[in-house]
């Protein structure tokens, strides 16, 4: 029986970006699905014809892009065993989506997290405040609840039905660390796997700003503090 593996990718303004990242997705993946994310370029034409499944999200947010992802899949009659979220801006190595998987398929691990570890990482790639914020809310992950993880990358694979039960609610800049903290309180099985990670395309919506560096900080350790005070 082979493996339906579907990924979703937000996109917002990333026409000079997402033709790379869709060419470069191995072709065990079942489909590409691509969140235009209200974007005023031409991300939509060029997903669309680098053969992508391109839908619309007009509320911008990293979180209304991929819960209408899952949406959009949700209404497919053949449902995935895996997804993949990546993002749009060609940080990520595509063709390495096969080792992400790879623990899930072999170990039967319900999320996997693609780690932008320091030795692979190109210089410049990560900013100050989204190294920072990776420790910071690692390392309260840690403190509070026993999490292992290093990062919160966004380049991640998870189980279909094991997504689904997290019920995912963020729709902006805590959509990653809310299914890490949901994994870990459901006490589901996760890894990292050291993954690749070079300057992206363009400049970025959340670290590239001030305000978005700040407003995704405040984000996350909303989500953490929340978490932390449930029983």
């Amino acid at each position: 029986m082979n493996t339906i593996v579907k990924v979703i990718i937000p996109a917002y303004n990333e026409e000079n970006a997402i033709a790379k990242v869709i060419q470069d997705i191995p072709p065990i993946v079942d489909q590409i699905i691509v969140v235009n994310n209200n974007s005023t370029d031409n991300t939509y034409n060029v997903a669309k014809t680098a053969g992508a499944t391109v839908i619309n999200e007009l509320k911008r947010g990293y979180g209304y892009a991929c819960l209408r992802g899952m949406s959009y899949i949700s209404s497919q009659e053949t449902k995935p065993d895996i997804i993949v979220f990546l993002d749009g801006d060609y940080s990520d190595y595509p063709q390495q989506l096969s080792q992400l998987i790879a623990p899930i398929i072999e170990k039967d691990i319900d999320l996997v997290i693609g780690a932008r570890v320091k030795a692979l990482r190109e210089k410049g790639a990560m900013t100050y405040p989204q190294k920072f914020g990776n420790w910071l809310a690692t390392f309260l992950m840690k403190l509070f609840f026993g999490a292992r993880f290093t990062d919160l990358g966004p380049f991640r694979a998870i189980k279909y039905h094991k997504l689904l039960a997290l019920h995912m609610e963020d729709k902006t800049y805590g959509w990653t660390v809310e299914m890490q903290l949901k994994a870990v309180k459901q006490k589901y099985s996760y890894v990292e796997v050291p993954m690749n990670y070079r300057n992206r395309i363009g400049v970025s919506k959340v670290s590239g700003t001030l305000k978005g560096a700040i407003f995704a900080g405040i984000k996350i350790l909303t989500w953490i503090f929340k978490y932390s005070l449930k029983k």
